[in-house]
């Protein structure tokens, strides 16, 4: 652009100096003006692009400050938006500050779940060390009751490893599907006669309503069943004595929706809101808190949703959408 300007005033000054009707000092006198007139633009020019210059430079090393407190583990570094540029700057800082905000999450969430399987394997592994210790000892014999014991605490702390790799995988995208055509109606069916003996226990009735015009959908159905378990399980475990458990499936546009509704007290307000979290549970519940959250996400994995609705004294309502299309993951 600045050499366009100068470009410009110097045509202009050919004009006037072979055009312009002027005796030689008025020619001369407009000459000079013209390149006075250059000097001072060029000047107005280049200290305004050595202003922005150091603007730059100074939202620059702000950045490169903000990263070198993210290279020493500091994710609560920020960087200010820049009020004078609305363009590549801003963009910059708002990147950065996207950036360090979900490498914050990240951190405080790996945290969390580092406690949160301290606190699970606590238990199993006090009772295993105990046991070992008393045998040991000679304070308990190695008979098959305390071998039994053993090996029932060591299936918890397997079964809390391969959920946590269960989850891990859903929610990083990773997770092996082997989708094929499934007739849902028949899978409900079957996870349905799975439990009939649970929800008899339990002095629940059980029920299914899918329907005779469910179309075939494209899912894993060894996960889709392990989803519809978790959510059947866990409502006939929370629905009190007498009370029913309803898995209803309909298809509606592009979608097949399953509800398992149970007539239950519903889920603490409290624990509404993350219910589908990691190691999310009410006192009552029992397991590692990791079921609703591997179902979440495996029904994400298959492009889907799971939601959950609850009122106090009312049950509760879980919701599966699938799309028809099987646009999830393929392992």
């Amino acid at each position: 652009m600045l050499f366009a300007v100068v470009g410009a005033i110097a045509l202009l000054t050919l004009v006037v100096t072979r055009v312009t009707p002027l005796d030689g000092g008025l020619a001369e006198g407009a000459t000079f003006g013209v390149w006075l007139l250059l000097v001072l633009l060029v000047v107005a020019i280049l200290g305004a692009s050595a202003l922005l210059i150091a603007r730059i430079l100074r939202e620059v090393n702000r950045v490169s400050r903000a990263v070198a407190r993210l290279e020493d583990s500091d994710f609560s570094a920020r960087v200010p938006e820049p009020s004078w540029s609305s363009g590549p700057m801003r963009s910059l800082a708002r990147a950065f500050n996207t950036m360090a905000e979900r490498l914050e999450e990240d951190e405080e969430t790996r945290r969390t779940l580092l406690a949160d399987v301290s606190h699970e394997l606590r238990n199993p592994l006090a009772v295993i060390q105990g046991e070992l210790e008393a045998i040991q000892d000679g304070v308990h014999p190695p008979d098959e009751a305390r071998i039994a014991t053993l090996l029932g605490e060591v299936e918890v702390l397997s079964r809390l490893v391969d959920d946590l790799r269960t989850v891990t995988l859903a929610e990083a995208g990773t997770l092996a599907l082997h989708p094929e055509p499934t007739d849902l109606a028949v899978l409900i069916e079957d996870v349905a006669g799975s439990h009939v003996g649970l929800a008899a226990s339990e002095g629940v009735e059980l029920t299914t309503a899918t329907g005779d015009d469910l179309p075939l959908i494209e899912v894993d159905p060894l996960r889709i069943r392990e989803v519809l378990t978790n959510l059947v399980s866990n409502a006939i475990r929370h629905t009190g004595r007498p009370g029913t458990v309803e898995i209803v499936a309909a298809s509606e546009g592009g979608w097949v929706e399953v509800r398992v509704v149970d007539s239950g007290a519903g889920i603490d307000p409290e624990v509404l809101p993350r219910v589908f979290e990691r190691f999310a549970k009410d006192s009552a519940s029992p397991g590692f808190g990791l079921g609703l959250a591997i179902a979440r996400g495996l029904v994400e994995a298959h492009g889907g949703t799971l939601t959950a609705a609850s009122e106090p004294g009312a049950g509760t309502t879980m919701t599966v959408r699938l799309p028809l299309d099987g646009r999830g993951g393929v392992g």
